[in-house]
């Protein structure tokens, strides 16, 4: 095979993969503070991917949308496809996400890494809601917990009041969809849902 052939090949499979990559911004909000909202992405090969939040403190999310401050103290926990817990975020560090203009605290969730082609599951809590094993299956801390937002409400970890709402970024990946939290049947709509409306927007890569 020609030298030129070959670079020609390889710079038209470099090409194909850049367009399959593609960024998804989410955002909706949760009734309840003990909610769980969850999220599937795949990849098809091994792909550095960024799970990111923004509504804490606020900012621009990867469709350009300006995503108001305010939200909870989320945490991310990754799971893959056999439900299995590869990691688990509370904060990320000042400097990989804004600090919150009233409150000074750097809150929401930012978690890139290079991860294995396959099916991944990540999920979107309050503090402390952490996940409650080791498996998705085993649930999550604070699950059961009737009306729990009328007894503690949406407060960060310092006890300052938030409201529900959320933004959240799946980047380089194949795809990713919002999944219904477990025990709750998928309806027609996703706006029929009890965590509030959700909306899903899809960006490529450039």
């Amino acid at each position: 095979m020609k030298l030129s052939t070959f670079a020609g090949m390889l710079a038209l499979a470099a090409i194909t993969t850049a367009a399959q990559a593609t960024n998804l911004s989410f955002m909706g909000a949760f009734s309840h503070d003990n909610d769980v909202q969850r999220f599937t992405f795949t990849v098809s090969g091994t792909s550095t991917v960024t799970l990111r939040s923004w509504s804490y403190a606020g900012g621009v999310n990867a469709r350009g949308d300006t995503i108001a401050r305010g939200g909870f103290d989320p945490i991310l926990s990754l799971f893959d496809a056999t439900g299995a817990k590869l990691y688990e975020q509370d904060d990320a560090d000042c400097g990989d996400v804004a600090a919150d203009l009233m409150t000074g605290r750097c809150y929401d969730v930012n978690y890139k890494n290079a991860l294995a082609a396959g099916t991944y599951t990540v999920t979107v809590q309050q503090f402390n809601n952490f996940a409650a094993g080791s498996n998705l299956a085993d649930g999550f801390a604070r699950d059961g917990a009737a009306n729990e937002n009328f007894r503690n409400g949406f407060v960060d970890s310092a006890g300052d009041k938030r409201d529900g709402h959320w933004a959240f970024d799946i980047l380089n990946v194949d795809t990713a969809a919002v999944t219904p939290p477990a025990g709750v049947p998928e309806p027609a709509s996703l706006a029929l849902l009890g965590i509030g409306a959700l909306g899903l927007l899809r960006r490529k890569r450039s």
